[in-house]
């Protein structure tokens, strides 16, 4: 049987209600293949109109909008917590998944020999951020490995033991998704580990929302951050804390990364004024959720995501000829890794290379990972794309080869 027999069947593309092309709810240039949706997400154009409108609101009375916008925007917070399954009085809102590891990070004591247990799947950005705050405290960061091919019950083994080898452990953060290796990490299961051990746990979410139904299940206990911009194509600049400590009071000593004039008020609603800042993508984020809900339907949305992520994950590799073998036993609902061939994108700044030369020189947007000096190609997909796009792209033999 060849690898072409056992390719998924392609998904019928998405359509809207209407009859036309899923694609037609975006203003995408039509002219590139979008293949990275998971990287920067894309608003669909009636949302952004929405922002739109709502940044022409607060021009025209400036005074009036800043008197409203606290009331706008815990409004707009409770309707993402509950989209979430989350308790509205844990759910505050940050402009990034970044911004609210920021918050959490400052608001944990944290004492000089003590320890923070992370993988080697953290995404960069947060792996900087926890190194910073481990330095000024004068403790440590421990890097668990945790192998490509490792499934949910060894993931979760490695991360028990780092626990258990110091008795200091104070924090341990992990993705739910990971950014460059796009894999689910068993964190249901390191939750319970570290509930169990009275050990805050800090987790990675940013590409959680949307692309998983219920993000927060199994997560008491918990400091979660999650993007909304990724996979609910909210506007850029939207993001979720969900603070679930052991100890409820516990979430407030958590402040904003702006302090403002809600900084007296209790958590989470001294989050709802951060400055001056344009919160417009906030107020149009619920906009983004039903839009998705009432044309296509959430659960219909990621059924559609995660079948072509199937299919476009196995018709690359059957076209480049790399097997998938060793690859995540969980791979992300909605992203797929195809290893490129031994020698290619082995380090950050090849990847990059690679990565601008296929997007100038292709006209395809794409993503292009590397871990532990192996090179991979991430595909995404989103309602938008259809089989065509990745059929077209692997298509072009050259595209390895700039």
């Amino acid at each position: 049987m060849s690898q072409a027999d056992l390719r998924p069947l392609a998904p019928e593309p998405a359509l809207r209600p209407d009859g036309l092309p899923a694609l037609d709810d975006w203003s995408l240039d039509p002219a590139v293949r979008h293949l990275n949706h998971g990287s920067f997400g894309a608003v669909p154009s009636a949302t952004a109109a929405r922002q739109q409108a709502l940044r022409e609101e607060a021009e025209r009375n400036p005074v009036a909008w800043f008197r409203h916008l606290p009331a706008r925007v815990a409004q707009a917070r409770c309707t993402i917590a509950d989209w979430l399954h989350a308790p509205q009085e844990a759910t505050a809102l940050v402009p990034n998944a970044s911004a609210g590891v920021t918050a959490v990070l400052s608001s944990l004591p944290l004492r000089a020999g003590e320890r923070i247990v992370v993988t080697d799947h953290a995404y960069g950005a947060v792996d900087m951020a926890v190194r910073r705050h481990a330095a000024r405290a004068g403790a440590q960061v421990d890097t668990v490995h945790i192998p490509l091919a490792a499934d949910a019950e060894e993931s979760a083994a490695l991360m028990r033991a780092a626990v258990d080898a110091h008795d200091r452990t104070a924090l341990v953060v992990v993705d739910q998704v990971t950014s460059a290796t796009a894999r689910l990490m068993p964190v249901q299961q390191i939750a319970a580990d570290c509930r169990e051990r009275g050990i805050a746990l800090l987790i990675d979410g940013a590409h959680a929302p949307g692309m998983l139904a219920e993000p927060l299940r199994g997560l008491q206990g918990t400091y979660w951050v999650g993007n909304l911009h990724k996979w609910p194509c909210a506007p850029r600049g939207t993001a979720a804390l969900v603070a679930q400590p052991a100890d409820s009071a516990d979430r407030q000593r958590l402040h904003p990364p702006i302090d403002s004039w809600g900084a007296p008020d209790d958590y989470p609603q001294r989050f709802d004024q951060q400055g001056t800042l344009d919160l417009a993508a906030w107020l149009a984020t619920p906009h983004a959720l039903d839009l998705i809900e009432d044309r296509y339907g959430w659960d219909a949305a990621r059924t559609y995501m995660s079948t072509l992520a199937d299919y476009a994950q196995q018709y690359v590799a059957e076209r480049w000829d790399v097997s998938l073998d060793g690859l995540p036993p969980e791979p992300a609902p909605t992203m797929r890794l195809v290893p490129l061939p031994h020698g290619i994108a082995a380090d950050e700044d090849a990847a990059h290379a690679l990565q601008h030369a296929i997007a100038d020189r292709h006209a395809c947007a794409t993503s292009v990972t590397t871990w532990r000096g192996r090179g991979f190609l991430r595909l995404s997909a989103h309602l938008y794309n259809t089989p065509a796009d990745y059929q077209d792209f692997a298509d072009r033999r050259d595209v390895l080869h700039p």
